[in-house]
């Protein structure tokens, strides 16, 4: 592993503790292209407005006809963690709004697959909806699209998705990402682009009149910004600015108990208290319980759980999503321990190693191919597609995958390039560049993984497969406390803004094995003594040690301490 520090822009960081910012947050900051104060201000004011998301007027203009003549819509949601809770803000605050037919339909991953489909389509118009909005999908989906229009339904797609060259002939398309899009942000996940939306129309009814004059009844959306702060972080997608913002007031009302009951059920379920969230919890403890309904069961549950305003009825289903957690946990780590032997064996025999990975098992489960992938991807540091066989009825000889990628190499757009190669190699796919997902038959997945390493060959060089660590360099024995422990804990880090690694030099006082694959250690920098832990690693340090680490606070049973996780030696 290369161990590359940051560059820290002086003169950026000095502006930025002028402006009041901690010492260390402003050389974090600034290492991270932070370059003024107003980019760390995370008020609600100073989020974007959604006059150029494009499509937004247009989206909400129509949803304004929907609820001032009482029309029914219909939301077509995703199976995922972004797409449920796009589906839980759309649906209440189309509520919130004055709407009175509101419905959703998600589909399931095993029998309907991703998306808008033409049997989906048709099972909106059987319930009688005169508008299909989808949220977090849609940008694929043109059969879909074009038969809900001959059945005479108008079609909303609000999506984040990368477009094809062409787009689905919906009524309005919004998405930040789709051609002619002048909205600075294009990293919205779809729980974001659907909020806008809700913004758009709030202020296109406030125009008109909807809410009296003066708009004395308007609805708060505020109390939705904890689902898109969930959503958000769930997706991974990079957090600029404004996505920091969003996510910052979602932490900060979730932080004060306001939240939908479905959300404070799951943390009491797990046994987080709200009063200390953290990013880092939306990403794993909220969003894995979410997701692990559809990749396991009913993604509905979880969109219930999200929606309800029965106590009773979200405690039931947050203990039914602990259980399907539960049961998600022990799947994945047999897929892991099987697709790491594959792994390991391509790369160990060949002569050459590949530079990107496929792996394929019967016994994996479609459901977890995403999450197997981001770890092999994690491990071996190469684009990684894993296949499993669809357990659809009648659709066994379909392969799902699920992809994951490094910087470097474009995901998306390496299975477009594949597809036009190959014309009949992938029934489907879409995605971004880190992520991404596809079907095939299976006869074809020794194409498949041929074409794959194919275009990894082309864009890959040797330097881009060399796993690369950033750091912050030293901490210094004046920050090395609780205070800046907790300050950096419930700061906004995630993708393209990562949190922070330091390097320092340690005496190592003591080390033993724990669960029988971690080392635990005492360890002393500049006359503090501090302990550490190192997941999955088991062989023992010498006394003295120059390690990566992140600083994060360990609370146990009342008990506060400052615990380091250590990332490697460096």
């Amino acid at each position: 592993m290369n161990i590359v520090e940051r560059a820290i822009p002086a003169d950026i960081a000095k502006r930025l503790e002028e402006a009041d910012t901690h010492p260390l947050l402003a050389k974090l900051y600034a290492a991270r292209g932070v370059l003024e104060a107003a980019e760390l201000n995370t008020s609600l004011k100073h989020l974007l407005g959604p006059e150029g998301l494009k499509g937004a007027r247009a989206g909400a203009e129509r949803l304004a006809q929907c609820i001032l003549s009482q029309e029914r819509v219909c939301i077509v949601a995703d199976y995922d963690c972004d797409g449920a809770t796009a589906c839980a803000v759309a649906y209440l605050g189309l509520k919130l709004m004055g709407a009175q037919f509101v419905s959703y339909i998600v589909p399931d991953r095993v029998n309907d697959g991703y998306g808008l489909t033409p049997l989906i389509a048709q099972r909106v118009h059987d319930l009688g909806a005169h508008v299909l909005m989808t949220v977090d999908n849609g940008m694929a989906s043109f059969t879909g699209v074009k038969l809900a229009k001959e059945l005479g339904m108008d079609v909303i797609i609000t999506d984040h998705h990368l477009p094809a060259s062409t787009t689905p002939a919906a009524d309005v398309i919004v998405n930040p990402n789709q051609m002619g899009c002048n909205f600075p942000s294009k990293n919205l996940a779809g729980v974001g682009v659907m909020f806008y939306v809700l913004v758009a129309l709030r202020a296109h009814l406030r125009e008109l009149g909807h809410f009296g004059e003066p708009p004395t009844q308007q609805p708060k959306l505020d109390a939705l910004l904890p689902l898109v702060a969930l959503g958000t972080v769930a997706d991974v997608v990079v957090l600029d600015a404004n996505n920091r913002r969003l996510v910052e007031q979602g932490l900060q009302r979730m932080r004060q108990g306001h939240m939908p009951l479905g959300m404070k059920a799951l943390l009491e379920v797990a046994g987080k208290g709200a009063s200390t969230l953290s990013v880092q919890d939306l990403g794993f403890i909220l969003g894995p319980r979410i997701n692990a309904a559809g990749r396991l069961s009913d993604m509905r549950q979880g969109i219930e759980c999200l929606i309800t305003d029965d106590p009773i009825k979200a405690h039931a289903l947050a203990k039914t999503l602990e259980d399907i957690n539960q049961s998600r946990k022990g799947i994945e780590v047999e897929m892991k321990e099987q697709a790491l032997e594959i792994a390991t064996s391509m790369l160990d025999d060949a002569d050459t190693p590949p530079k990107a990975l496929c792996l394929f098992d019967p016994d994996f489960h479609e459901g977890v191919v995403g999450l197997v992938a981001s770890r092999m991807k994690e491990i071996h540091h190469r684009p990684t597609f894993v296949f499993a066989q669809s357990q659809s009825q009648g659709k066994e000889h379909l392969l799902k995958g699920s992809g994951r990628s490094i910087p470097g190499f474009h995901l998306r757009d390496a299975l477009d390039l594949m597809s036009k190669r190959h014309p009949d190699l992938i029934l489907q796919f879409g995605g971004h560049a880190m992520a991404a997902g596809c079907t095939i038959e299976e006869d074809r997945l020794a194409l498949f993984e041929v074409a794959f390493q194919e275009v990894a060959h082309e864009r890959l060089d040797e330097q881009a497969l060399q796993m690369v660590l950033l750091t912050d360099g030293s901490l210094g024995a004046e920050h090395c406390n609780w205070s800046v422990a907790e300050l950096l804990k419930v700061s906004v880090w995630g993708q393209g803004f990562l949190p922070p690694v330091f390097v320092d030099d340690f005496t190592v006082l003591a080390q033993k094995i724990v669960g029988m694959k971690h080392l635990s250690l005492s360890l002393n920098v500049a006359g503090l003594e501090v302990s550490g832990i190192w997941f999955g690693r088991t062989e023992p340090l010498g006394g003295h040690a120059r390690l990566a680490y992140r600083l994060e606070c360990d609370e146990w049973r009342g008990q506060k301490k400052l615990k380091l996780m250590i990332q490697c030696e460096a």
